[in-house]
């Protein structure tokens, strides 16, 4: 060991980079001059951060994060992830999933190159991770297999929810797994008790916070994978959601952080330049719904559950719908005074086209709606579905899944526009797949609306 030491800086430096970042406490402990080497090393912690993980930085220029605290919370978190024992990793749940959490979000925008994505992925093939940190919601009190259990309190079993959201539900085996709970994660959605003013009849808590309800967006996430799955074969691999791969379309989001507060204010500015939430282009949606006989009996029927209890599981199949929607951005306005003040609130309108059939006469409208920030950052997406003659039919409440500008997309509820307690609703997403701009101009609506066509 003190020939080591006695090589110089650099030299000793690129040998200690060669070890594994769990290594590194191992070695300072072998003699005080490593441990003196290693113990504040900056450079070497960032070396390793960097050599192993996506860099959190948003650029090169921004402050460095405290390397060495990082680098430690992210190699305990790999120990307990890698551990045999369901204990140690029950024990640590919260730490693992909001380390997990902070890791993906400041993942790159670069699907196969992502290092922090390529180690979470590996790590949560074992199923003993997922059963322990991602299938702990209260979906799993009823659902799920003896090895997964639901979590002790109510914010444990929201975070497990989001951390499901933000991972998805893949193709495979694991995904097949996860979306075996269909029919209880489906009873949820089409709850009508869970659509109230309180929650705006989107996937918010019912204690009129605005809080994303994970749990909720949990199981339309696996209700819509579910539908996918068994939709038309011809369409399953145009409208494969995003989430079909671990951690798919999650990133940090520039976009969003150079934002400049001043910007909505600015007339001279176009608006796309002015919007943080990159809504101009084409998306493609989907929709799922229960014939309306169904749903209604299984809300109001005679056979009933208290208003404590849970509806029982859903194996009725639903119908699903396919569409091609093109928005624009028109107004983008500073945030209003119950809004958060991050970013600003965005406008837009569209059209929306059925892929199933060109008639359909529920799928083929005008759009418009509102982007803006949850008090908590979260991403919210209200739409409307204006039909021929402007009268308002359905509308939307969403949450765009991984942050400002993520390409997960959007997950959330449709409903009638009059807030009918008696629905329909249902479980719908969408996600942006081009950036191809779209005119809305007031002529060539008028035109779209002579043809028969909006597109």
């Amino acid at each position: 060991m003190t020939e080591l030491l006695d090589l110089c800086y650099d030299v000793l430096m690129r040998i200690l980079e060669e070890v594994g970042p769990e290594d590194l406490a191992a070695c300072a402990r072998t003699s005080w001059g490593f441990n003196t080497f290693i113990k504040d090393n900056k450079r070497l912690f960032k070396a390793h951060y960097l050599r192993n993980f996506d860099d959190p930085r948003s650029s090169p220029s921004d402050p460095d994060p405290d390397w060495i605290s990082e680098l430690q919370k992210l190699v305990k978190c790999q120990q307990i992830l890698r551990s045999e024992n369901m204990d140690v990793k029950r024990n640590h749940f919260k730490f693992v999933a909001t380390t997990v959490e902070r890791l993906i979000c400041s993942a790159s925008s670069n699907e196969c190159d992502s290092l922090s994505k390529i180690q979470l992925t590996k790590l949560f093939a074992n199923s003993r991770n997922l059963n322990a940190f991602m299938y702990r919601s209260s979906l799993y009190q009823r659902a799920g297999t003896q090895l997964q259990q639901a979590a002790d309190d109510e914010e444990d079993q929201q975070l497990s929810a989001k951390l499901h959201c933000l991972y998805g539900v893949p193709l495979g085996p694991l995904g097949r797994r996860s979306l075996s709970t269909h029919p209880y994660a489906r009873s949820r959605v089409y709850d009508l008790r869970n659509y109230t003013d309180n929650t705006c009849w989107g996937p918010f808590r019912e204690d009129g916070s605005m809080k994303v309800d994970w749990e909720m967006l949990e199981a339309l996430m696996i209700d819509l994978g579910y539908n996918s799955g068994t939709c038309c074969q011809r369409l399953v691999h145009r409208f494969k959601p995003v989430w079909c791969t671990p951690f798919g379309g999650i990133s940090k989001n520039p976009l969003a952080d150079f934002y400049p507060p001043g910007t909505p204010m600015e007339p001279d500015i176009p608006l796309e330049l002015r919007d943080p939430y990159n809504i101009s282009g084409i998306w493609l949606r989907i929709v799922c719904f229960l014939d309306y006989t169904d749903l209604y009996a299984y809300n109001f029927g005679s056979d009933q559950v208290l208003s404590d209890q849970p509806r029982e599981p859903i194996n009725t199949d639903e119908a699903i719908r396919h569409i091609i929607m093109r928005f624009k951005v028109t107004k983008v306005e500073p945030p209003g005074r119950f809004d958060n003040q991050d970013l600003p609130v965005v406008h837009f309108t569209g059209t929306s086209r059925s892929v199933d059939a060109s008639w359909d006469p529920n799928a083929n409208s005008r759009i418009r709606g509102t982007v803006r920030l949850t008090p908590e950052s979260e991403v919210r997406w209200t739409t409307i579905s204006v039909f021929y003659g402007g009268e308002e039919r359905w509308r939307s409440e969403g949450i765009q899944v991984g942050g400002p500008n993520s390409k997960r997309g959007v997950i959330g509820t449709w409903f009638d526009k009059d807030y009918n307690p008696h629905g329909p609703a249902g479980p719908t997403s969408f996600w942006k797949v081009g950036d191809q701009r779209v005119s809305v101009d007031s002529d060539e609506e008028s035109s779209d609306e002579e043809s028969g066509h909006v597109l």
